[in-house]
């Protein structure tokens, strides 16, 4: 199948012939243009008013003060690695201050230090017969308590007197059935990084064998695989895709849901996944939502370019360890809008989400948590009633995108002795997505092009059973069952202007998944993971069994090799299961409800050395074979599932495809101390795929190379030196997109794109370059923190290529671009 355009011809203009791709297209492209400004959000023309405006607000914050002696608490739990029980007589210390401030864990595993200077700090966590683990720099604010959960791992030396010192390993994964091509990511992460506007995903976009797909969403792509292949998790199980204005069957969108405020460190995998994780192809998102604060009540609240939140936290009673925490957001343009100030035209993007959890732990019954995430999003862009000032295709058009998307969950964990506990959850969600487009005839009377209705239904329940046995093994055993429920309809004019249904069907299935895992620590220094997924598609009974294994040894206490390998599969989007292709006598088929479940063998091999104490350099190389990927059944089109960045597809589909992706990354990263970090990564890479005609072509997303180098400092100042200005910085060097010419003579001759068949993702845009600055202040009062912040992403302003298209108005071949220079102001305050 030809890769699509970003274009689209009005009704007034005479032919149709793409129809509801054509629509499709159009969808897509409203966040592009074509000459460089910025279509859909009009971020770079909306977000530099905003930023005149909110310059102004600040100037007239209190930076100034007199010396003050600001303190703050740390407080926290210990819990044994494996088993999540609280270790007790846990020595905590502070080894920053002068003199060493210390507490000792009480009988569940929680300390508590208090008045603590504000400023970064170092903790030295000690305990008989576990290693030393060191956390170090650790940002500690005025306005809110810091609150830290921390796991060590038995020394497998029974009744040893001396305490055996961890490597530091910064971005160790939170599962600690993890062994390689996985990394925590912190909030701190999220919160300084340039450009990452506090979301993960964009954090992630960051690291070694990870790419970004588009400057105005958070899809990435791991390892030249497409970002559909990324599983979503929050607290533990599957979640629709958590982001704004985000399509069918795609993983990312321009806006996360979930606000700074609620996520905890999470973990990132691009490869080789322990054996509990299922559904996933290329990469996972593990999020957690942190526990609110349970001995006193704070607050935070935000305004910026994005949105304006507000979060609440704080316990039910006093003497109650349960908490709340909870947050609200809503569109800035929106409220502007609202008010008569129409920043960006009639159309402002238009969202709001709210997120929660409940920590509600019982002496008998275990804890209980109930967590909860929904948004709403809607883009609107109306045609101009003049039609003298129509100047392009999509000048012409009406457009209009609605969607939500809502999750909420139900967990316990129960221990059942010292060393197994029994981890249950439920969860419900639903997503939905509507679009509509039509173009304006001559007379100003709209005619419907396209018209799309999505909505999907998830229950999920989950069961898992950990125990450990011993220090040296620990056993993981679960089950997974999804309910999956989707009423889907799509209709669009064929080349005949008739309208044509493309999907429309209701129905469920489920997914049953199953798993063991067996993490043995063979000696003190080599560690095994290895376990078994079962997964199975209701619908049509396709099947995956899927061996996982993970070996690390540490050389020395500077040195590591670590090996992994794996089978991991992915069902494709319900819509491409349903798609209907019409036939000779006017009914229809559906080809494609029999698709296998796409499948990748994945091999890795990884290196770490610890140059210093606070600096790293890690090197991984790895091969992936994917096979049972969907193609087309017209050995003529080189089509496959694996070049889309979404679900949609009307094509005849068989599991015949195949492909394979290897590379090499390397990783410099020197951890925040002495108040400044770096890191660099780089990734060699390639990515192929076969269709029918048994060419090997390269996918979409081989763009072959990534260079990122991430740094910034912080500096202390006031009378007291309890303020921090910081200062970030990103650069990205990568290859280009890549894309399928246009025949820019046949594509004349029928009014609409004609691609070069012999040539599908032949050629390659221009190097991607970006740099991206962020500067920060940090205002430490006696009850408050305040944060000023602001990111330039892509300060240069160069308009990196994001693909060709056919514009039948000027009847040229033109050049979609990706964004230019955008400022983001954000303006927070604890308390």
């Amino acid at each position: 199948m030809n890769q699509p355009s970003k274009t689209t011809t009005p009704i007034n203009v005479q032919d149709y012939n793409a129809g509801w791709k054509k629509a499709q297209q159009e969808y897509q492209r409203q966040f592009e243009n074509k000459s460089g400004k910025t279509l859909g959000f009009r971020a770079k023309k909306v977000q530099t008013k905003l930023l005149a405006a909110f310059f102004l607000f600040f100037f007239g914050l209190p930076f100034l003060s007199s010396a003050q002696n600001l303190t703050q608490t740390i407080r926290g739990k210990v819990l044994d690695r494996e088993s999540q029980m609280p270790l007790i007589g846990v020595s905590v210390a502070v080894i920053s201050t002068n003199p060493v401030k210390g507490s000792v864990t009480d009988a569940d595993g929680n300390f508590k230090i208090e008045k603590v200077p504000v400023g970064r700090h170092t903790l030295k966590i000690n305990y008989l017969g576990y290693e030393e683990q060191t956390l170090p720099e650790l940002l500690l604010g005025s306005g809110k308590e810091l609150v830290l959960t921390v796991g060590l791992a038995e020394n497998i030396r029974l009744m040893q007197e001396v305490v055996i010192k961890a490597q530091q390993e910064k971005g160790r994964p939170q599962n600690e059935m993890a062994t390689l091509s996985a990394r925590s990511i912190s909030v701190e992460e999220t919160r300084h990084y340039a450009a990452a506007m506090n979301d993960p995903a964009r954090a992630a976009q960051s690291f070694a064998g990870v790419a970004a797909t588009d400057d105005m969403s958070n899809e990435i792509v791991v390892r030249g695989n497409s970002p559909r292949g990324v599983l979503w998790r929050i607290e533990g199980i599957e979640v629709p895709n958590p982001t704004h204005f985000a399509q069918e069957g795609a993983s990312g969108g321009p806006i996360s849901m979930l606000s700074v405020n609620m996520i905890d460190n999470s973990d990132f995998y691009t490869g080789a996944f322990p054996a509990e994780y299922g559904n996933a192809l290329s990469g996972i998102f593990d999020m957690k939502l942190r526990k609110g604060n349970n001995e006193k009540r704070e607050y935070a609240f935000q305004a910026g370019v994005l949105g304006v939140d507000f979060a609440a936290e704080g316990p039910f009673k006093k003497g109650y360890k349960g908490s709340y925490l909870a947050n609200y957001r809503y569109s800035t343009l929106a409220i502007l809008n609202n008010l008569g100030f129409k920043i960006a035209g009639d159309n402002a993007p238009d969202f709001q989400d709210f997120s929660f959890k409940l920590h509600l732990p019982t002496q008998k019954a275990g804890t209980f948590t109930v967590w909860g995430l929904g948004g709403l999003s809607r883009d609107a862009q109306e045609a101009e009633k003049d039609v003298n000032k129509w100047q392009e295709a999509s000048d012409a058009f009406n457009n209009v995108y609605k969607g939500g998307m809502g999750t909420v969950g139900v967990s316990n964990t129960y221990f059942l002795n010292p060393h197994a506990y029994l981890e249950t959850i439920v969860s419900l969600s639903a997503n939905k997505s509507a679009f509509q487009y039509d173009s304006l005839m001559p007379n100003l009377q709209p005619y419907l092009v396209y018209h799309e209705n999505y909505q999907k239904t998830a229950a999920r329940a989950s069961v898992l059973y950990n125990h450990k046995l011993s220090a040296r093994h620990t056993v993981r055993l679960g089950a997974i069952y999804s309910q999956l429920g989707f009423d889907m309809m799509s209709e669009g004019r064929n080349a005949e202007k008739i309208m044509q249904t493309y999907v429309e069907n209701a129905g469920n299935t489920g997914l049953t998944q199953a798993y063991g895992q067996w993490k043995y620590r063979l000696l003190e220094n080599l560690t095994l993971n290895s376990g078994l997924h079962l997964v199975r598609l209701g619908l049509n009974g396709s099947t995956s069994v899927e061996p996982r294994a993970g070996l690390r040894w540490n050389l020395s206490s500077a040195q590591a090799i670590g090996l992994g390998f794996g089978i991991h599969s992915r069902h494709e989007s319900m819509a491409a299961y349903f798609a209907r292709q019409p036939l000779a006598d006017g009914t229809y088929s559906q080809a494609n409800k029999n698709l296998e479940l796409a499948k990748a063998r994945h091999l890795v091999l990884s290196y770490d050395l610890m140059l210093r104490e606070d600096l790293r350099l890690k090197a991984e190389t790895y091969y992936q074979d994917l096979y049972d990927v969907a193609i087309a059944a017209d050995p003529k089109s080189a089509y496959a599932a694996l070049n889309t960045e979404e679900g949609l597809t009307t094509d005849s589909l068989v599991s015949k495809g195949t492909g394979r992706n290897y590379g090499l990354e390397l990783s410099l990263e020197k951890f925040f101390t002495n108040n400044y970090y770096f890191l660099v990564t780089t990734s060699l890479y390639n990515s192929k795929y076969t269709a029918l005609d048994g060419i090997e072509r390269n996918t979409r997303f081989n763009g072959n190379y990534i260079l990122n180098v991430l740094g910034g400092k912080e500096f202390k100042v006031g009378k007291d030196r309890n303020n921090v200005i910081g200062l970030n910085m990103k650069l990205v060097w990568a290859g280009g997109n890549r894309y399928t010419p246009i025949d820019p003579e046949r594509s004349q001759q029928e009014g609409t794109e004609v691609y070069v068949e012999n040539e599908t993702f032949a050629r390659q845009a221009d190097a991607y370059f970006r740099t991206d600055l962020r500067v920060s202040y940090r205002k430490n009062k006696p009850k408050a923190s305040y944060i000023v912040s602001l990111d330039i992403q892509n300060v240069s302003n160069r308009l990196n290529m994001y693909r060709q298209y056919y514009d039948p108005y000027t009847r040229t071949v033109e050049m979609a671009t990706q964004a230019g220079l955008i400022p983001v102001l954000n303006y927070r305050i604890e308390f």
